[in-house]
């Protein structure tokens, strides 16, 4: 068995082209549902919004070095995790606030500013930590990453499909509210078809190293929700922010990931199944918190501390 570290996962280069450009689409459909309204409403809990912005693009991060201090991963799942934290959040935070009786209103924002960011946070966060860290540092010089090359795919992938889908709801509002739950619902079923594509086409390799990952993934993870819940309880937010901030902090973008990977990293094994497994956990525990929390009416929650 080779080392994972040298293991190059196979993506057909057509399938991935396609890919990139129903990324392209899933984010314009995302888009179909932001108003520059949704970033007015953020500024009303400016404390929550403050935290979800801080706690992903900062503190996830740095979590993410200092766990990978830690644990010792290889250097390609070392990178993978980075990767992961540097991603923006996922369209699944505001499906999973709204299940567990969150502040969907929080949520949307949160992710809409995310989302924005993540077009100049992601290659910063990723060639920052990336290099600083020993583990990855000489991966990065040997995979010779050109941060302004990822910025210009995640303005291509993100940018681009944002501002048109933003532009398409102010132009023609009624097309963007009929539009909006069929786009929703097709970003879901194409990024699961994705991640469970990428494995499939893959499967002998994941079989042979998930055991790397699996229990990485779970502290990763479990550490992003649990700092969220955490820190939003110091500040004091309500209940109903609370579980807004967690899911913020603990779902990313694992499909923007995936892509980035297939396209700038030529499939590096350990990068590959780590994002690949991120994705199909932070949608088990997601979902399982979700459901513990709709059981549980937030206004009768504990409050302040």
């Amino acid at each position: 068995m080779l080392p994972i570290d040298q293991v190059q996962l196979q993506f057909n280069p057509a399938t991935l082209a396609g890919l990139n450009a129903i990324l392209g689409l899933v984010m314009f459909g995302i888009a179909l549902d932001l108003r520059v309204a949704d970033f007015r409403e953020a500024f009303r809990s400016p404390k929550g919004l403050l935290l979800a912005t801080i706690g992903h693009h900062i503190l996830f991060p740095a979590m993410t070095y200092g766990l990978i201090w830690v644990m010792q991963p290889s250097p390609s799942i070392a990178l993978g995790m980075i990767l992961v934290s540097s991603c923006p959040a996922g369209h699944l935070s505001n499906f999973l606030t709204h299940l567990s009786r969150g502040n969907a209103a929080l949520s949307v924002s949160a992710s809409a500013i995310s989302t924005a960011l993540a077009i100049v946070m992601t290659p910063i966060n990723f060639n920052f930590w990336g290099n600083l860290h020993p583990i990855t540092h000489d991966l990065m010089q040997t995979i010779s990453i050109d941060p302004w090359v990822m910025l210009k795919d995640i303005i291509i992938l993100l940018g681009i499909p944002l501002v048109a889908g933003m532009g398409v709801a102010h132009r023609y509002p009624a097309f963007a509210k009929r539009a909006e739950k069929p786009m929703k619902r097709f970003s879901m079923v194409v990024f699961a078809l994705f991640v469970v594509g990428a494995l499939a086409a893959n499967f002998q390799h994941f079989l042979q190293y998930i055991q790397f990952v699996v229990v990485l993934v779970f502290i990763h993870n479990g550490l992003a929700l649990v700092t969220g819940y955490s820190l939003s309880t110091l500040l004091r937010l309500p209940e109903r922010d609370r579980r807004a901030v967690t899911f913020e902090m603990g779902i990313q973008n694992s499909g923007l990931g995936l892509i980035l990977i297939f396209n700038m990293f030529h499939g590096l094994g350990g990068m590959a199944i780590i994002t690949a497994w991120w994705g199909i956990w932070h949608i088990v525990s997601g979902l399982s918190l979700a459901l513990f929390w709709s059981k549980r009416d937030p206004q009768i929650g504990i409050r302040g501390y």
